[in-house]
């Protein structure tokens, strides 16, 4: 990042308990949260909100410093029914009650058939699944009205999804210039998982497309080939997720901004809830201290 510009704004997505904000009240009241990052879709059948998150998305959306992330479109499931045209009645009511800076989903399928419920996967790089994808990108910016981007994915069924993925999120994000949402924590995941080195894969990537970083923990399983790292944001940043923060920042100049990001029911006890916060607190201060020099 160039010296002496203003840094990216630093964040965190918002969960809707009590844990959350437990942990996260006194970054708040220090004016230290910059931006909030909103996953709408999962709370659209939920309960109402907490009267405090509610607020603080008013708050954030009032400001201009709020910022969305789809989770369920699935914006390469290959058929088109009418759960996708629910979903962007829905997004239009979403987009008609808040004011998001932008909005972004996650490369690959989360839907498909009877499989209704789990983690993103890959999709092969194919003409049909490009045309596929450059479709659903087009149909979710023409009703938010505003910058719409993709997120990396931390899954691959082998070497040559990990090596293709930088290559194809370009080229779903062309037509309707895109932003590119850069996890680092899934950069990590395919880095350990099939021995690459993770600067050699952002090589990949459409770096001048990056407009969002999210930074996370998650945790290790046993596979048939031994551990395998998984992005399931219950834990707390690694040092090595947090020291390429710098590198990137320094490769990605059109970073806007930075979000720690947890999932909910991971918070429980003091210990986590203080983690979260120094995790956030290092974060900040690495993205302060890469604009600076």
């Amino acid at each position: 990042m160039p010296s002496g510009i203003a840094p990216p704004a630093v964040g965190l997505s918002l969960l809707v308990e009590p844990e959350f904000a437990a942990a996260t009240l006194p970054l708040f009241e220090a004016g230290a949260v910059d931006v909030l990052e909103w996953s709408f879709d999962v709370h659209w059948d939920a309960p109402p909100l907490p009267a405090w998150s509610d607020e603080l998305l008013a708050h954030f959306s009032a400001t201009d410093r709020l910022l969305g992330h789809g989770v369920t479109f699935s914006p390469l499931t290959a058929s088109w029914t009418d759960r996708q045209d629910r979903w962007l009645e829905q997004f239009s009511e979403e987009c008609a009650s808040r004011r998001y800076r932008h909005v972004s989903e996650h490369f690959g399928f989360l839907a498909a058939g009877s499989f209704h419920d789990g983690a993103p996967l890959p999709v092969p790089r194919t003409d049909a699944a490009l045309a596929i994808g450059r479709d659903r990108l087009r149909r979710l910016a023409e009703v938010c009205g505003v910058r719409v981007g993709l997120e990396n994915l931390a899954f691959a069924f082998g070497p040559d999804d990990v090596r293709s993925q930088g290559a194809f999120l370009a080229e779903l994000l062309e037509p309707s210039d895109g932003f590119l949402l850069l996890d680092l924590h899934n950069l990590y995941c395919h880095a350990v998982n099939f021995d690459v080195d993770v600067r050699d894969l952002l090589d990949g990537y459409p770096l001048e497309r990056v407009v969002e970083l999210h930074v996370s923990g998650g945790s290790w399983s046993d596979g048939v080939g031994g551990r395998v790292r998984r992005d399931t944001h219950d834990d707390a940043v690694p040092d090595e997720v947090l020291a390429l923060l710098p590198d990137v920042l320094a490769r990605c100049p059109g970073t806007e901004f930075v979000i720690l990001e947890r999932i909910t029911g991971t918070l429980r006890d003091a210990a986590a809830r203080d983690r979260f916060a120094d995790d956030f607190r290092r974060v900040r201060s690495v993205v302060h201290g890469a604009a600076a020099s």
